[in-house]
């Protein structure tokens, strides 16, 4: 073999080994994946058949007024919307300070075939200013959402009965 040969096949031999490391890693980080919907976004994947229960996904929105029941068992019982849909929330554990109705929160667990969300961890937003990311820009999408700086009349979410962002 030359020496341009060997080059041609340590590159090829490398650039393989990359390929099947690139390929392990991807592999070992699929069950960490954890995808954020909204109500809305959940229902229309649940209807395509593109999420199945027992999914590990991230549900944001508004914590419902009215909705928040503690059961006998320690469990607590809420309801998660975005105005549009809402999605029923057991959780078993200590919420976050700042949860409460008309509140900004995500939580992260199950769907249940019952259709049932069970979070394992709620996370409430921690100041007046701040929204996650990913319920921001879906409550963007829907016209729900005020900028600090905007002088049009947008729709906000106090208008739909919840806090105004």
């Amino acid at each position: 073999m030359t020496r341009k040969q060997q080059r041609t096949m340590l590159i090829i031999g490398a650039l393989v080994f990359l390929g099947v490391a690139a390929g392990l890693i991807l592999y070992a980080l699929k069950d960490t994946l954890v995808f954020f919907y909204t109500p809305s976004e959940m229902s229309e994947k649940l209807a395509e058949h593109k999420i199945s229960p027992g999914a590990r996904l991230r549900l944001g929105g508004l914590v419902e007024k009215g909705s928040v029941k503690l059961l006998d068992d320690g469990v607590i019982r809420f309801t998660i919307t975005d105005t549009a849909r809402s999605v029923p929330v057991t959780f078993k554990g200590i919420l976050p300070d700042l949860f409460r109705e008309g509140q900004g929160v995500v939580a992260e667990g199950r769907l249940q075939p019952d259709g049932t969300f069970v979070a394992d961890t709620v996370l409430a937003k921690h100041d007046e200013k701040y929204m996650p990311r990913e319920v921001a820009e879906a409550l963007k999408k829907k016209g729900l959402w005020q900028h600090e700086n905007s002088d049009k009349a947008v729709p906000t979410a106090a208008a739909a009965g919840a806090t105004n962002y």
